[in-house]
């Protein structure tokens, strides 16, 4: 189905949607130094935090967002102190990304999207992303036109085109991107679409759908997909959050402490497995990010019962 939107400017189109090589990261805003020694391996989190998504600039802080109150919290990757920058709203927050003038882009699971000043915490914009319910907005990739959401109930996917210079959408904006092709959505409140990310040549958007193990590879402009072709690669069982680096995939497997790593075509249509990352420390780790030579994951803990004295930390483990 093609896209439906509301009244922005100007035709929507792949070019304009999604342009090759995602959005830089907040370097300006995290001011790194040249060099930067290792941090710490664990990074503990507020108790009773609840993580689930973390993003990193181009200096060593990285954010999380909590699924319980939907704060925002930082942690300095050199000495793994941290802090709340902002306080929840009462409402999850799922999947976050940072981009380049320091806002965070978060998923916010029934409640839909909003976007944050990192320095202030201060919102600069809410979207409602669907009115079908059940909706599930759990994850977020930038591209330069454009912030894409994913949706584990419904099979669609949501776009908030970007302006010219980075401005953001009004609020009757978001483009709705219905998934069809090779995808078949599990019925039933089953996490479908999680993980969002591009293609290395950036010609069209890389979802994982944890309930089936698959990865899909998403026309931007049609919602088309097709399965990519990971050879005799494993299912990729409770697909989480996925990180491209170059022609690198890194696919977090939350429930089976584990990152598998695919060295993709530049296409994205198949990938060849390479190895599998796993950790003493992983206690069922969701999303991940990179920086100088490590991936960060946060510890969701998804099978110990929450409670408000329930230890949370971020595990660093090298690429």
């Amino acid at each position: 189905m093609a896209p439906t939107h509301g009244s922005f400017a100007h035709p929507l189109s792949r070019r304009r949607l999604l342009t090759v090589g995602a959005v830089a990261t907040g370097a300006a805003l995290a001011g790194a130094p040249a060099r930067a020694t290792a941090g710490p391996a664990v990074i503990a989190l507020p108790n009773g935090f609840r993580p689930e998504g973390i993003t990193i600039g181009g200096g060593p802080y990285a954010y999380l967002g909590s699924l319980g109150d939907g704060s925002v919290c930082r942690a300095d990757l050199r000495t793994g102190a941290g802090s709340i920058v902002s306080a929840g709203p009462g409402t999850p927050s799922v999947g976050l990304k940072l981009d380049d003038r320091g806002r965070l882009f978060i998923a916010g699971r029934g409640q839909g999207a909003r976007v944050m000043d990192a320095r202030s915490g201060e919102i600069l914009g809410s979207y409602v992303l669907s009115t079908t319910t059940p909706t599930f907005a759990n994850d977020v990739f930038l591209t330069p036109r454009a912030a894409w959401f994913t949706d584990s109930y419904q099979p669609a996917l949501y776009a908030l085109p970007l302006g010219r210079h980075g401005e953001l959408p009004g609020a009757d904006d978001v483009v709705r991107i219905t998934l069809g092709g090779a995808w078949s959505q599990v019925p039933g409140e089953i996490v479908n679409a999680n993980g969002i990310t591009r293609t290395p040549d950036g010609s069209a958007l890389l979802v994982v759908q944890s309930g089936v193990g698959a990865l899909h590879r998403v026309n931007p402009r049609t919602g088309v997909t097709e399965l990519v072709d990971l050879g005799d690669a494993a299912p990729l069982t409770n697909g989480d959050g996925l990180l491209l680096i170059g022609r690198t995939l890194y696919v977090v497997q939350n429930r089976q402490n584990a990152i598998d790593v695919f060295t993709l075509a530049a296409d994205g249509r198949s990938g060849l497995f390479r190895r599998r990352i796993t950790d003493p420390a992983f206690d069922v780790p969701t999303t991940v990010a990179a920086y100088k030579g490590r991936l960060y994951l946060p510890n969701a803990r998804f099978t110990t019962t929450p409670t408000p004295e329930t230890t949370y930390a971020v595990v660093s483990v090298p690429k």
